[in-house]
């Protein structure tokens, strides 16, 4: 899997499956719709179809997004497949719209129901098809980390439950002599949408850059801490173009009495060892701090505890202090996540507030940052 062409003959593959597989059903279901002049059985058809052209953009995307890097897109093209998930999204949001007007238009003059034998087992073959392709694209949808292979997946499972009211309403209408299959058309046409939304939300999130994962946070931060001669790190930073295509940046804490050489050639060894073990392209900036004066880890101390009672959630990294004859300065910087709402000048005046109890004449150097990753529980027992 971390191979790329493995990963788009497999990506060639799912998409092939989904084409046969998504026209054969078309037919099937179009035959039993008009058979039985069911207007949803027949949009369920149309519904493969567009699933069928999801699965031809699908192949498209795979051998788009495997083109190497070169000089004007130096992260690869990964991200092809975001692009891709997107026009599939836009396709079914196109379809479930027409389906809600063809579907009031059967509500407005609806027509004898006709049962059918064959419908029913159409149907059900459908329902069992599209079990099997949702398992089938989740399964190598993760191990691929491909956005749209999870797109078609999460396509399946909708179409599973748009299946299924269908088949409902082929069995209670008979029953009820009452037709319900505008009704049922028009809740499938909502399963179609929403499935629709998520698409483009998925795509969205990954194209704005979103938040890695606490699992991934976690492992660096781990692998990071575990090398001797490291007191902490901070400022992580996570960059993701695309499947084995991630960057990340992290600032590391080393004694500053330590040869600058030997922690030089420690934080080298750190990043080849990303880059050998994990795929990752690791850049790490080297912070050495004073741990052996007694003023400073007892303000270090004093500070980290400060911010802790203005919000749990707050920490402090790169502490240093400048004593002066009138006054001390206290230098270093607080980390704010995003979900603390409360403004830096807030938390300054608070921490001055706290600062000056001390007696001290105590100025603050603060530079304020946000968190790019959610604090893991490794960062959360370092603070």
């Amino acid at each position: 899997m971390e191979n790329e062409k493995v990963r788009r003959a497999y990506g060639n593959l799912t998409s092939t499956v989904g084409i046969a597989n998504n026209i054969l059903l078309f037919v099937f279901k179009f035959i039993a719709g008009t058979l039985a002049h069911s207007v949803s059985i027949t949009a369920d058809a149309i519904n493969n179809l567009s699933d069928a052209g999801s699965s031809v953009i699908s192949l498209i995307s795979f051998k788009l997004s495997s083109k190497p890097a070169d000089e004007k897109h130096p992260f690869g093209h990964a991200r092809y497949e975001c692009i891709a998930s997107m026009v599939v999204a836009c396709l079914i949001l196109l379809l479930g719209f027409e389906l809600i007007k063809t579907s009031l238009d059967k509500i407005l003059h609806p027509e004898a129901v006709v049962f059918s034998w064959l419908s029913l087992v159409i149907l059900v073959f459908s329902i069992s098809v599209k079990l099997w392709m949702y398992s089938y694209n989740k399964k190598y949808g993760r191990l691929l980390q491909s956005s749209i292979m999870e797109a078609t997946a999460a396509d399946s499972i909708s179409d599973v439950m748009a299946t299924g009211a269908v088949l409902l309403s082929s069995i209670i209408s008979p029953l009820i002599h009452f037709n319900l299959d505008g009704y049922m058309g028009i809740i499938v046409a909502f399963f179609i949408l929403f499935a629709g939304t998520g698409i483009i939300k998925q795509a969205l999130d990954e194209l704005l850059g979103q938040a890695p994962s606490e699992d991934l946070v976690e492992k660096i931060q781990q692998k990071i801490m575990s090398y001797e001669g490291v007191l902490g790190m901070h400022d992580l930073m996570i960059h993701d173009y695309g499947s084995h295509n991630t960057f990340a940046s992290a600032h590391v804490e080393v004694d500053c009495k330590v040869d600058v050489l030997k922690s030089h050639d420690m934080i080298d060894n750190i990043e080849r060892d990303f880059k050998d073990n994990m795929g990752l392209e690791m850049v790490l900036h080297m912070d050495p701090i004073n741990i052996d004066d007694p003023l400073t880890n007892e303000l270090r101390d004093y500070i980290r505890t400060s911010v802790k009672e203005i919000h749990e959630d707050l920490t402090i990294h790169d502490f240093r202090i400048v004593p002066g004859e009138t006054h001390t300065n206290l230098i270093f910087d607080v980390v704010v996540p995003f979900h603390v709402k409360m403004s830096n000048q807030t938390i300054l005046d608070m921490l001055s507030e706290k600062v000056s109890a001390k007696g001290h004449t105590y100025y603050l150097v603060v530079t304020f940052d946000r968190a790019y990753t959610s604090q893991s529980k490794t960062e959360a027992a370092q603070e």
